[in-house]
């Protein structure tokens, strides 16, 4: 990058905040675009590179593709938010933007098939990961950098519309592009990324010196180690071990999350006990940082795990019954929960620009008791449900979302003071991103409980009442119930999969019937609706705990002297409640 890339805000003039956050915005959609892409795509990815996900051997391929981007930007963001507060926000960000291209094209134009190609992807996602987390680190401290404190809710709230937006527009992408060539998934970022990149390199600056500081290279590998050790354990636990449905009591998985959990500690004692740290614990002597956080964390915990549950709620049970084939369930189930994306694109810009003015408790606490709501409600549904009542709590759940997250982000960023942007901004996506999987564990696990305990027994039975012998009866209820449960994830045909040559040994009629639209969803609606039931409750609870830490994410004001006026330094300080004696209180936060 350029010497003399610095400027101040006036020499950039007034519009130079729309163009960081119209860049920032960009740059989160795409990134959050690809976390979610993938997973309405795998079927096709798998069968075009020549590999059955189901097969047993093969769940490490799936789950590494579905999470591995996850894990590696929640292990980095906080690194990557360091790196910008040292070497600048900008250019940070748009090394961001390039790895993310670059990796894009890669995986786009993969010619591997088997193993190789399936390694290929996982590795080429990770590094995708690497640079997604550039973007995720920089992204709002960039922001809270170029808007002044009385517009920063607008513009974080705008910028989160478009990550949580990104989530739900890549399942629709997705189930678009896939089944017409595999290889689009990737490829239709790169026009955007190349444009991105581009236009950041040209027009983003950072607005203040870096802070020059050493690497705390201790924090960093023992952050990582540990972190990475606990997401991967939390990614290995919720597959099969031995007679187990899930693997929690795998010794490896278990030395994964208490020896993960020691090093984390191990961090923690690093980080109290050195200049420059990783973590600034510091910054949790702020109120509205550390409760925010809390809410967030809550809220990620609680919400996480529900775009994977809706998804085989639709594909695996209520689509089938209403007449879509297997084969179509994945593109459906992403149109059929857009309401959820509309009521959060409704509400978050609005929450945002009004959190500005009047504070960002009563939103930010209201939002998550409107989805706590949202999931109680959820719980009376059965199974097989009216989809405009749904569609009604998905949009009512989208709009409490929304209510939540820009009155929070800009509540935590504003809490910072401007040489820690970075680092807290990392501190704060990792703590989303690690809820994130962690939720995905939680809510599989919780589900997959579910299924095991009710689901082999009804499978058995139901097979041998339609002919199917009760030795292949038995061999095929024995199997994990995370086999049945990633059969619906990914719209195959589970009894089909399942039976494979067995069928074609049985009567026309009963084949017919065993691998029609009504058999499976009939048989796992009941146990899925245990399951359900209580991942549900993990959400409300998750969301209200949420909730009471959003009303205390309060910074009391500081008293101001007679006559002061707030300069762009101080404006840009960003320290919630710092208001000039000039200026009209917004609101008690």
């Amino acid at each position: 990058m350029p010497k003399g890339r610095t400027r101040t805000l006036a020499e950039l003039g007034p519009r130079y905040k729309w163009v960081a956050l119209s860049n920032t915005t960009l740059g989160l959609l795409i990134a959050t675009i690809n976390s979610s892409i993938v997973l309405i795509a795998l079927p096709d990815i798998f069968k075009g590179i020549g590999i059955n996900p189901l097969d047993p051997s093969n769940t490490g391929y799936l789950l590494w593709l579905m999470m591995g981007f996850l894990v590696v930007t929640a292990v980095l963001v906080v690194s990557f938010g360091r790196l910008g507060d040292m070497y600048g926000r900008a250019r940070m960000y748009n090394t961001g933007f390039a790895i993310f291209t670059l990796s894009s094209i890669l995986l786009a134009v993969t010619w591997m098939h088997g193993d190789a190609a399936a390694w290929w992807l996982i590795s080429w996602r990770i590094v995708q990961g690497v640079g997604g987390a550039f973007l995720m680190a920089n992204s709002s401290a960039i922001l809270t950098d170029a808007f002044p404190a009385h517009q920063r809710g607008m513009a974080l709230g705008i910028n989160g519309v478009a990550a949580i937006t990104g989530s739900f527009l890549g399942l629709v992408i997705g189930g678009v592009l896939a089944p017409v060539n595999w290889h689009w998934v990737f490829l239709v970022s790169v026009p955007f990324g190349v444009l991105g990149t581009i236009w950041a390199y040209l027009k983003l600056h950072d607005t203040g010196e870096p802070k020059h500081a050493r690497m705390d290279w201790w924090g960093n590998t023992t952050f990582a180690v540990g972190l990475i050790a606990v997401l991967v354990a939390i990614t290995y636990g919720i597959q099969p071990h031995g007679d187990s449905a899930m693997g929690w009591g795998n010794p490896w998985v278990l030395a994964g999350l208490i020896g993960g959990a020691l090093v984390l500690v191990a961090f923690a004692v690093i980080e109290t006990r050195i200049d420059n740290p990783l973590f600034d614990l510091s910054l949790f002597k702020l109120r509205a940082f550390s409760f925010g956080n809390l809410a967030n964390l809550m809220a990620s915990l609680g919400r996480g795990g529900l775009q994977f549950i809706l998804i085989i709620w639709l594909q695996g049970i209520w689509l089938p019954q209403h007449g879509y084939s297997f084969e179509s369930t994945p593109l459906w189930a992403g149109i059929y929960m857009l309401p959820m994306t509309v009521g959060f694109l409704v509400s978050a810009p609005i929450s945002g620009v009004l959190s500005d003015r009047y504070g960002a408790r009563v939103f930010a606490t209201v939002g998550l008791v409107v989805t706590a709501g949202t999931f109680l409600a959820l719980t009376m549904l059965p199974v097989d449900f009216s989809y405009p009542v749904f569609a009604t709590l998905l949009l009512v759940n989208g709009l409490g979302m929304g209510l939540f997250s820009s009155p929070n982000r800009a509540a935590v960023m504003n809490s910072l003071p401007g040489d820690a942007r970075g680092v807290g901004a990392g501190m704060t996506a990792t703590f989303q991103n690690s809820a994130m999987v962690l939720s995905i564990g939680v809510f599989f696990g919780l589900i997959i409980a579910g299924l095991s305990t009710n689901l082999p027994s009804a499978m058995a039975t139901g097979l041998t009442a339609h002919g199917v012998p009760a030795e292949q009866a038995a061999q095929v209820a024995a199997l994990p119930a995370v086999a049945v449960l990633f059969a619906a994830f990914l719209g195959y045909n589970p009894i089909e999969q399942l039976l494979g040559p067995t069928l074609s040994t049985l009567p026309a009629d009963q084949s017919a019937f065993l691998t029609g639209r009504s058999f499976f969803p009939n048989l796992i609606s009941g146990p899925f609706s245990d399951g359900l039931t209580v991942a549900f409750v993990f959400a409300i609870v998750a969301c209200l705990i949420g909730a009471v830490a959003s009303w205390f994410a309060v910074e009391k004001r500081r008293a101001e002297p007679a006559g002061h006026h707030e300069t762009v330094g101080e404006e840009l300080a960003g320290i919630a409640g710092e208001l000039t004696a000039s200026t009209p209180a917004r609101g008690s936060d």
